[in-house]
């Protein structure tokens, strides 16, 4: 009988999780598209300062926006500004479907100074 209440349990606490995760692939998708959390391939991203590495992020998935906004996400979660170095690959399966990779290095960048700001970027 204890195993009846622990599936209901697991079960609950299941789709609890998805519709947590689908409001976390939401606010990653949100905020790259914005341009509130850039994702870049290059080892920095001109005109900010990278103030701490966090550590590399993956995401993996069959579906490769699936792939790329759950590695957003996890970069998200524990607190970056941004993704540099970013990198994905494909691997093709015999029965033909295709498994997405992709990773990279999530950053918080130094504050913006507001005494270093060039008159060009106060006007704008």
């Amino acid at each position: 009988m204890l195993s009846l209440f622990t599936g209901t349990e697991r079960k609950q606490k299941r789709q609890t999780d998805e519709i947590k995760r689908g409001k976390r692939m939401q606010n990653a998708k949100e905020m790259f598209f914005t341009g509130k959390f850039p994702v870049v391939t290059t080892p920095t991203i001109k005109g900010r300062r990278i103030k701490r590495v966090l550590g590399l992020v993956s995401g993996r998935s069959y579906d490769s926006e699936c792939a790329f906004y759950g590695l957003t996400a996890s970069a998200i979660d524990i607190g970056a500004d941004a993704i540099i170095g970013y990198q994905e690959n494909v691997a093709f399966h015999p029965d033909g479907s295709k498994y997405f990779s992709c990773y990279g290095t999530a950053i918080t960048f130094e504050p913006d100074d507001p005494k270093k700001r060039t008159r060009r970027s106060v006007m704008q």
